[in-house]
């Protein structure tokens, strides 16, 4: 199956492609788009973490559950919405939890492009959403491929920082080799953990992790 997306990710996962679960799951996309359902993000902007972050480029990997469901919010890169849309309150409170760890003053941009360019792979576990509709595409095969991603992550790379919030977040922790990478974790940073995401200090243990590891830190003032 030809499936639109970045070299290195393409050769690594090529043999997903072609799965039965796969293969069901863009039938399914297809058919819901010829009923009118209208799915987020848009068809181009799927795989967009992929092609921002190639596979040898990865530093750092946030991973996120599902993408936003309203209008204008998905792009494709977990938590990051465009500059012209309200930062949600998870991205609110990441910022939050930046200046305070790094001593910044964020910038207001709400998308993460920047971060995705310089290594950090932002990675929604379900890659996408019916609008209106959150987790309505949690369970048609979107958990193998991202899955298969990690563990690729995990098995072809060297000393990258897997930040795992919320409970979904840590449930990938058995995909990731800890002898190899870093694996924080934290409570998520939506304001339904009331507060508990702040203090956690991610972004300069991150850092700090790789300069230990001979690496470029990332720059996460946007």
């Amino acid at each position: 199956m030809e499936v639109k997306i970045e070299k290195s990710w393409k050769d690594a996962l090529s043999s997903e492609f072609g799965k039965p679960y796969f293969e069901s799951m863009v039938r399914l996309l297809h058919s819901e788009k010829s009923e009118g359902m209208v799915i987020y993000p848009p068809g181009s902007q799927i795989f967009r973490a992929f092609d921002l972050t190639p596979l040898d480029k990865v530093k750092v990997v946030i991973l996120g559950q599902d993408p936003y469901h309203g209008p204008g919010q998905a792009m494709g890169l977990s938590f990051s919405v465009p500059d012209n849309v309200p930062a949600p309150p998870s991205l609110k409170n990441i910022f939050k939890e930046i200046e305070s760890d790094l001593g910044i003053k964020m910038s207001g941009h709400h998308n993460l492009e920047g971060w995705a360019r310089q290594g950090v792979l932002l990675l929604n576990s379900v890659l996408t959403v019916r609008r209106g509709e959150p987790t309505s595409h949690s369970n048609i095969g979107w958990g193998p491929f991202t899955d298969a991603a990690i563990k690729c992550i995990s098995d072809r790379c060297d000393g990258v920082v897997f930040l795992l919030w919320g409970n979904f977040a840590r449930s990938k922790k058995p995909l990731i080799d800890t002898s190899r990478h870093l694996v924080l974790e934290a409570a998520h940073p939506s304001p339904l953990a009331r507060g508990a995401f702040f203090g956690c200090r991610h972004f300069s243990k991150a850092n700090e992790y790789l300069v230990s590891r001979g690496k470029t830190p990332v720059d996460w003032q946007l």
